[in-house]
């Protein structure tokens, strides 16, 4: 069975497109080498299509979502109950996966996003950092990651938006953007 020996703390943050995506290409990466891999999703509901696609990689890769199907919060919106306990359900589980050693990786997608609606804190995420046993990695995705995880982490990828189709009213297309 592969181990690492070694993992690390990505952040993968910005306000361009891709952070999820790379985390999902990180993660087959490691399904390919015989690493067990955790996706935890926060904000999302959806069966979008990574979700099928990951469906057929389960014997390596455990994706659980932890949001409302066809919900996510936008900017000027603020999250209900119901976007608070899934949330926190997500917290409380993670914390127990991250520290299990069972996951070679563990995936937080959309963490970053969580903290900035306040859905979780930024103690919540370096409390998650600090039960990383030495051999997990740990990536961590979502706009405006906080300069306090950004400073715990080993590596951090900013995606930057320079131009996108979206703005010019392309809405999010099937097998590309969902």
């Amino acid at each position: 069975m592969v181990k690492l020996k070694k993992g690390y703390i990505q952040v993968y943050t910005g306000n361009g497109k891709g952070k999820t995506t790379a985390a999902i290409g990180l993660a087959v990466r490691a399904a390919g080498s015989g690493l067990k891999v955790f996706i935890a999703q926060f904000m999302k509901g959806s069966k979008y299509s990574e979700i099928k696609a990951l469906e057929k990689l389960k014997s390596n890769i455990t994706v659980k979502q932890y949001g409302r199907s066809g919900h996510f919060i936008k900017k000027g919106q603020e999250p209900d109950e119901k976007d608070r306990e899934l949330a926190q359900a997500c917290l409380n589980e993670v914390g127990g996966i991250i520290a299990s050693g069972i996951y070679d990786v563990v995936i937080l997608d959309e963490i970053g996003v969580a903290e900035y609606f306040k859905l979780c804190s930024v103690e919540n995420i370096i409390d998650l950092i600090n039960v990383k046993p030495e051999n997990v990695e740990l990536v961590l995705t979502g706009r405006k990651t906080d300069g306090r995880i950004i400073e715990k982490a080993d590596l951090v990828t900013e995606m930057r938006e320079i131009k996108h189709y979206y703005s010019k009213g392309v809405p999010a297309r099937k097998g590309i953007e969902r």
